[in-house]
């Protein structure tokens, strides 16, 4: 009875990485113990690589400490202060998305956001805060088409507006 209640005891444990890999972590478990290859488990379409000091809980199938996997690799070190409800994707360096439970989804990061496709549509109005700078070539040779009023610091320049000037051989408050 002895053996079957130490596989048992062995079966669940915690530790501390010290290496992280993408499929393999070394860890130090609580007792001192250096497993040096124990294989990395991650939920499907979720990846991380997991600085050195983060806590890992693993299980051992049989109690052999030889075939270990890590279930979860956590880091109390990074972890963001949520409300109840809210989920985050973040990372070491304050980059995160973060689903609010007030129904806002919020990006930070530290450098820029990249968009890669070939369309981006916005189903809702869109607040730019700062400047906003369309370049590339095709801007040049495609169309820019605005729906509704087009203004600039209040004043209407889309379609119905007009300008009223002094052109040679033409009179005086000429519009075009």
């Amino acid at each position: 009875m002895n053996a079957v209640w130490q596989r048992l005891r062995l079966m669940v444990a915690q530790g501390v990485a010290t290496l992280v890999g993408g499929e393999y972590v070394q860890v130090t478990v609580l007792d001192g113990e250096t497993l040096p290859k124990v294989r990395r488990v991650e939920p499907y379409g979720m990846s991380s690589r997991p600085k050195p000091g983060a806590q890992v809980y693993m299980v051992f199938p049989s109690g052999d400490r030889a075939l270990g996997m890590a279930l979860v690799i956590g880091d109390k070190r990074y972890q963001m202060d949520l409300q109840a409800g809210e989920v985050a994707l973040h990372d070491d360096l304050g980059n995160f998305v973060k689903l609010g439970a007030d129904g806002i989804v919020t990006v930070n990061a530290s450098s820029k956001v990249i968009a890669n496709a070939p369309m981006l549509e916005v189903t809702g109005d869109v607040h730019v805060i700062g400047e906003l700078h369309v370049a590339g070539a095709a801007f040049f040779n495609a169309n820019l088409d605005v729906k509704g009023q087009l203004s600039q610091g209040g004043k209407d320049v889309g379609n119905a507006h007009t300008h009223q000037c002094s052109l040679p051989g033409k009179p005086s408050g000429t519009v075009i």
